[in-house]
């Protein structure tokens, strides 16, 4: 009697523990909330890891440029958590999910820049004729409106390991909603 109370009990755990591990990375992007419209919203990003959300959102100063020290500011919707506001850490910030920009000499209002953790790809930060901010992105080799990134992550080893990398812009000739998937 015992030992059959035990094996239920042991089942009973490793369903709810399979299940626990099943919640945990989401295969698809389509279940995360959309962060709220915002006029200097330039891209965010999310994982697969949870639901919480980085924003870039474009730095503007009083007379609706951008700001030369800091042209984007980044931090985390924790919808995980509540869905409250979080800045990033000084780690997450230096390494994950912070940017290097440069104001580039040849065009005003207009910052070159990269991600800390991912340089191959170069963007481009400005502020468009109509006055909207927009990250532009190679998406297809071709420099893009960035609007949302969805990175597909492995957490099964000891460091995560990025499987592949989403995509979402909008083409800046036509304004069509254009999309790349592809493997870092």
């Amino acid at each position: 009697m015992r030992f059959s109370k035990t094996i239920i009990l042991i089942s009973i755990l490793f369903v709810f523990n399979s299940l626990a591990q099943k919640n945990k990375t989401v295969a698809s992007n389509d279940v995360f909330p959309t962060p709220p419209d915002s006029d200097i919203r330039l891209f965010y990003i999310q994982r697969s890891s949870n639901a919480n959300t980085v924003v870039y959102d474009a730095n503007l100063m009083a007379d609706k440029k951008l700001n030369p020290k800091s042209p984007v500011h980044t931090y985390w919707i924790k919808y995980a958590e509540g869905g409250h506001k979080q800045e990033l850490t000084s780690i997450q910030r230096t390494l994950a999910y912070g940017l290097h920009t440069k104001e580039v000499a040849t065009e005003k209002e207009s910052y070159d820049g990269h991600f800390l953790a991912y340089r191959k790809r170069k963007f481009v930060v400005k502020i468009t004729p109509e006055g909207e901010p927009v990250a532009l992105f190679p998406i297809n080799g071709k420099m893009q409106i960035l609007k949302k990134v969805f990175v597909k992550v492995d957490e099964s080893g000891m460091m995560p390991s990025v499987v592949y990398i989403e995509l979402w812009g909008k083409d800046v000739a036509t304004g069509k909603e254009i999309y790349e998937k592809f493997k870092p």
